[in-house]
């Protein structure tokens, strides 16, 4: 989720593993016991903390493991130290990237240490949504220039008096807080403190018919239970984002819509044999995504049963993968 910066996103997102119970290791602490394992078969992905990397995760996890013989560890790093973590091989690949066109200059182009390995196959974009049982009732507020409008029904307990605008984890990279201010709105970003918790206070304004601001990103199976529209903010541009990369205080559009993307480890796409091919390979909708996201998040099935669910479901997309 970015997660996500306007050049960068569901955003997702920099969440620790105690946010969505992923319980992956913190890369920023310790390697993958796995990770340089000279001779074995193994592969190290980095799991980002937003439901639907895990579900990117769980699945290739699976396939991995159950049709290829690999032994696979799975370990959660913020979304700038991944790309460390990647260039440095303490990681094989990071399943989905929503831009981080820095790293990206860095390590793929300039010291070649990480590769790309192509689209996920999902559009990610982020966005400020309303439930659509508001947005029926005042149509008016999808226009960000209406907001302010609203402020007061949309203001809660910790907004200080004004609008709030929901967001999830502090950690999340984030242009919520310049877009408040460089658009002159009445609104204080509040965080939930995690994807998780921001699902819970979603799920709970709907429930007794609440309205609602916030922060949220497509592709996520929460929309299949909450409906919700999106808040048209102004056009993203590219010169928007050449001012906010140089400084992310000034940015005042929206963000932008992002091909999801795969990345990894220069030696391992060179010399990770059918699972480097596997992960190039490895191609999926966001109808999948989401269909294993919602049975992770909402099921409360663990991610490998979620994962053994999708697999025996679909096996005319994913055999083309390990092939």
């Amino acid at each position: 989720m970015k997660r996500k910066a306007l050049i960068a996103l569901p955003a997702v997102a920099l969440l620790t593993a105690a946010a969505t119970g992923c319980g992956a290791a913190d890369m920023t602490k310790q390697a993958s016991p796995y990770a340089n394992a000279a001779g074995a078969k193994t592969v190290t992905l980095s799991v980002q903390s937003w439901v639907g990397a895990r579900a990117d995760a769980a699945v290739a996890q699976y396939l991995l493991e159950h049709e290829l013989g690999y032994r696979v560890d799975t370990v959660q790093v913020d979304e700038v130290p991944a790309w460390d973590a990647l260039s440095q091989g303490r990681v094989d690949a990071i399943l989905e990237d929503w831009g981080h066109p820095d790293q990206e200059k860095r390590y793929v182009h300039d010291k070649k240490t990480i590769t790309d390995g192509g689209d996920l196959g999902v559009t990610g974009h982020i966005g400020w949504w309303v439930p659509k049982y508001f947005a029926d009732a005042h149509p008016d507020v999808l226009d960000w220039r209406n907001l302010n409008k609203y402020a007061a029904q949309l203001k809660t307990s910790e907004s200080g008096g004004k609008g709030q605008l929901l967001d999830g984890s502090p950690s999340y990279v984030t242009n919520d807080k310049a877009l408040v201010k460089n658009l002159k709105l009445d609104y204080q970003v509040v965080f939930a403190g995690s994807e998780a918790a921001q699902i819970t206070q979603i799920k709970q304004f709907a429930k007794e018919k609440k309205p609602f601001l916030t922060y949220w990103y497509e592709p996520q199976w929460l929309f299949n239970e909450v409906p919700m529209v999106e808040v048209k903010l102004p056009e993203y541009t590219d010169a928007c984002a050449e001012k906010g990369a140089k400084d992310p205080s000034t940015i005042d559009c929206a963000y932008p819509t992002t091909s999801l993307k795969k990345y990894l480890n220069a030696d391992f796409a060179k010399k990770g044999g059918k699972a480097a091919r596997f992960l190039k390979d490895f191609r999926w909708t966001k109808a999948d995504q989401n269909e294993v996201a919602q049975m992770i998040a909402e099921d409360k099935l663990a991610p490998e049963a979620a994962a053994k669910k999708w697999v025996d479901r679909h096996p005319g997309t994913w055999k083309k993968w390990v092939g």
